[in-house]
């Protein structure tokens, strides 16, 4: 009796040393398998924002980033996150670690970025002309052809595509709300605001554009949404100073009171609203980090 109890326990010792062992090796060599952390090709939710191609970029020198736990476009870039935030279409509440985002080699490449000309001959003859491409993820408002200002925007994702084609804003909605979609918890329906209907569906689906979160690529159900942190405090929380206020920007210029009457809050039909201009077809997502020297 005493024999067989010395064998199985010498047997759990060599087993418990075995897998001690194997865990070791196994926490030594794991880590070496990938040189530097990226986001996974495979990953559904597209964090690696450096596989998102924009033609504008092929000429500019930058490099892919991983984001770390406890960084944030702030502690990274000061005060010039605004600048990355609005290379990458990207918003601050999206930014998180685990994900992968573009940085330029030279800060300076991509202060008052745009990737839209700035002259526009379609737009001459138009006091008002907005001008939206979907493979740059971009917007650009034009007077006269000449353009006044731009941002970064996000378009309808696969299989719910924005329309392209020739439009012109119908009705404006300061405090537009969706009447199919809900925020994230599922307790309101999503906010709109700053919300310009340019065009109605066959389908009698209104698309609009209008403020919304920006993940750094197509992610609307056919919208155009911009950027509007006071909105995303408001219904999120978060983040605590709005600084990116671009659809607010964009109503004013477009509909605002200097334009058209007062403007009550509710919606109103317009005539002769901007024209608006949607053009491209979705980017192109590669399916791995491009390797740049």
């Amino acid at each position: 009796m005493r024999y067989s109890q010395m064998r199985f326990t010498h047997k759990l010792v060599l087993i418990l040393l075995f897998t001690s062992l194997l865990i070791g090796f196994m926490v030594l060599r794991v880590p070496t398998l990938i040189a530097e952390p990226e986001a996974s090709p495979q990953d559904k939710a597209q964090e690696d924002l450096s596989r998102v191609e924009y033609p504008s970029l092929k000429t500019m020198k930058w490099h892919a980033h991983f984001i770390k736990p406890s960084e944030t476009l702030e502690s990274l870039f000061g005060e010039d996150w605004v600048w990355v935030a609005r290379f990458n279409r990207i918003d601050r509440r999206h930014v998180y670690p685990g994900m992968t985002i573009k940085v330029p080699d030279n800060m300076a490449d991509i202060r008052d970025y745009t990737p839209l000309p700035q002259e526009y001959e379609p737009a001459r003859g138009h006091d008002k002309y907005i001008l939206v491409d979907v493979t740059e993820q971009w917007l650009g408002a034009y007077e006269n052809g000449t353009l006044v200002f731009s941002v970064p925007a996000a378009t309808g994702k696969p299989g719910t595509e924005t329309p392209t084609g020739m439009f012109s804003i119908t009705a404006r909605h300061k405090t537009h709300t969706s009447s199919l979609y809900k925020t994230a918890n599922d307790e309101e329906q999503y906010p709109m605001d700053n919300a310009m209907r340019f065009n109605i569906g066959p389908d009698s689906v209104s698309y609009w554009l209008h403020a919304r979160d920006l993940p750094g690529r197509p992610a609307s159900h056919g919208c155009i949404g911009l950027y509007d942190e006071e909105m995303q405090k408001r219904v999120f929380n978060s983040p605590e100073n709005p600084v990116l206020l671009d659809s607010e920007k964009l109503y004013e210029w477009a509909v605002g009171e200097k334009e058209y009457d007062n403007d009550t809050g509710n919606l109103e039909e317009l005539e002769d609203g901007p024209v608006v201009e949607v053009r491209g077809a979705l980017p192109r997502y590669l399916d791995r980090s491009p390797v740049r020297k």
